[in-house]
C-alpha cells in the first residue's frame, strides 16, 4: 500500500487550515442556522465520517478527493463533540481542552509503543492509518476548545486569537527550520496549532460585529472556504495525475 497521505507542502497546510475553517462554521451552520441541533448535527455527521472514512480505507493510495474529504468531516465533528461537551454536558473550555489534549497524548503514545514512529510519511499500513485518523479527531477538538478557551474566556478577541497562533506556527516552522527541532514534532505541532488558528478565523469571519467579528455569517464563510478548497483539490489533483503520467509519483514521500 502506497503512503496514504498527501505530500507535506504549501498546499497541504492552506487546504488543513481551510478545512479547519470549514469545520467551525458549517458545525455553526448545520446547528443554528438550520437549527438541527447539537444531537442531530452530530449524529448525521458522525454517519457521513464514517462513510467517508471506510471509503478512504479502503483506497491503496493517496486520492486526493477522499482523503481531503474525510478532513474537512473529521473537522467538523472534532468541533461537535467539543461543543456537546462543552454546551450539553455543561464541561468547561479549560477542562475539555485538558482531556482532549490528554486523549490526543494516549493515542500518540500508543500509536508509537506498536508502530515506533509517528511519522506521516510512511501511513502504509491500515494499522497506522487507524492512528493517523485517529489522532486527526483529537487534534480537531482540542483546537476547538482551546481556540474557543483563548478567544471567548481569556478575553483575546477573535482577530488576535488569530493573530496568535499564526505567530506560534511561526516559531514552529523557525524551531524547525533554524533550531533543527525533529520534523516529525514539528508537525504535529503544527497541526494542532492551525485547528485554533481555523476556528478563530472562522469565527472572526462569521460572527457579528457585536461579538468581535465581521459579520459574514457561517453560511457564506463555508461556502466560499468550501469552494476554495475544491479548487485546489481539483488542482492537486490534477498535479498528480500528470505525475504518475510522467513516473514515479512521490506517493511514498
Amino acid at each position: 500500500m502506497l503512503n496514504k497521505v498527501p505530500a507535506v507542502t504549501v498546499i497541504f497546510w492552506l487546504i488543513k487550515t481551510l478545512a479547519t475553517t470549514v469545520g467551525e462554521t458549517a458545525a455553526d451552520y448545520l446547528n443554528m442556522t438550520l437549527k438541527m441541533g447539537l444531537l442531530a448535527t452530530s449524529g448525521l455527521m458522525a454517519v457521513l465520517l464514517v462513510v467517508a472514512l471506510v471509503i478512504q480505507l479502503w483506497t491503496r493510495r493517496y486520492i486526493p478527493a477522499v482523503y481531503w474529504l474525510v478532513v474537512v468531516l473529521i473537522s467538523v465533528v472534532g468541533t461537535l463533540i467539543s461543543d456537546n461537551l462543552v454546551d450539553n454536558l455543561g464541561v468547561s473550555l479549560g477542562v475539555s481542552s485538558a482531556l482532549f489534549a490528554a486523549a490526543l497524548a494516549v493515542v500518540f503514545g500508543i500509536w508509537y509503543v506498536v508502530e515506533r514512529t509517528l511519522s506521516v510519511h510512511t501511513i502504509t499500513t491500515t494499522r497506522r492509518e487507524l492512528f493517523y485518523w485517529a489522532a486527526i479527531l483529537f487534534t480537531f477538538s482540542l483546537g476547538t476548545s482551546a481556540g474557543d478557551l483563548i478567544g471567548e474566556q481569556l478575553g483575546l478577541g477573535y482577530a488576535w486569537s488569530v493573530v496568535l497562533f499564526l505567530a506560534l506556527i511561526a516559531m514552529v516552522y523557525a524551531a524547525w527550520r533554524f533550531l533543527k527541532i525533529d520534523a516529525v514534532l514539528a508537525f504535529w505541532a503544527a497541526y494542532i496549532l492551525t485547528r485554533p488558528l481555523g476556528a478563530s478565523t472562522g469565527d472572526l469571519l462569521s460572527q457579528s460585529r457585536h461579538d468581535g467579528g465581521l459579520a459574514l455569517g457561517s453560511t457564506w464563510t463555508s461556502v466560499i472556504f468550501l469552494v476554495v478548497i475544491i479548487i485546489m483539490v481539483v488542482l492537486e489533483t490534477r498535479r498528480q495525475a500528470r505525475g504518475e503520467a510522467n513516473g514515479p509519483s512521490g506517493l511514498t514521500q
